[in-house]
């Protein structure tokens, strides 16, 4: 920033000492130190200026529980990351990289499709935000909006009895008749965990389609926590 405004004014003055001749030395001085002062205010514009979410976006609200809550971005440029997320290297197995395409039919997004989802259909009560980690990580922070469903209670395999799976259908508006499980009424989901190397959110979505659940209703936040807070967003402590 130093160097931007340095050099911005070694410019200006470099303009004006070309068209000293016949000018007289008050004039210049007086040139100069406006030159000046536009230049540090250009540079104190820069330090403050804001830090978006998109070009056209700077925060939204989302409700979480009973409180709304401001999404934005870290607006200070020297923040740093610390804690879990600044891991560079863990153990495979178990935190091996997933695959961009957890299941057929399941769409995959990042940072700026789930902006667009939180400000639409979760907004509007057509979408759920689900955290689909274990209680002990949600309770280290969550997405604002998300609720805490853990991957256990929504497949079998890890453990789901029947009574998990007909309480969590219940929360994302699944209905049973004589027929079975209907889905007409379901809400569109998108379920994230920690990130690229989490395999809790594809577990349950793997989950969620064994019982039915539709995959053109389910997407996968594959970046989860990890790309949330790399990205610097706001993050609620439960």
């Amino acid at each position: 920033m130093v160097t931007v405004a340095y050099s911005a004014l070694m410019g200006v003055c470099h303009a004006h000492q070309s068209n000293y001749k016949g000018v007289k030395l008050e004039e210049v001085v007086v040139g100069n130190r406006v030159a000046l002062l536009a230049v540090l205010l250009m540079a104190q514009g820069m330090v403050s200026a804001e830090v978006n979410i998109t070009r056209s976006l700077h925060s939204f609200e989302v409700d979480h529980g009973d409180t709304s809550i401001e999404v934005k971005r870290q607006q200070n440029p020297d923040a740093v990351i610390t804690g879990p997320f600044a891991k560079v290297s863990r153990p495979c197995p178990p935190l091996c990289v997933q695959p961009h395409q957890v299941a057929d039919g399941v769409k995959t997004i990042g940072i700026r499709e789930l902006v667009d989802f939180m400000q639409t259909e979760l907004a509007v009560g057509e979408g759920l935000l689900i955290d689909a980690r274990t209680p002990d990580w949600h309770a280290r922070g969550t997405i604002p909006g998300s609720i805490n469903l853990p991957y256990t209670v929504m497949n079998r395999k890890a453990g789901a009895t029947e009574l998990d799976v007909a309480d969590t259908f219940e929360i994302l508006g699944v209905v049973e008749d004589d027929s079975g499980w209907i889905f007409s009424e379901a809400a569109h989901l998108v379920l994230w965990c920690n990130g690229n190397w989490c395999g809790q959110s594809p577990a349950a979505i793997r989950g969620l389609l064994a019982e039915g659940y539709p995959a053109d209703k389910i997407a996968y936040f594959r970046g989860g926590m990890e790309d949330w807070v790399q990205y610097g967003m706001t993050v609620v402590i439960p």
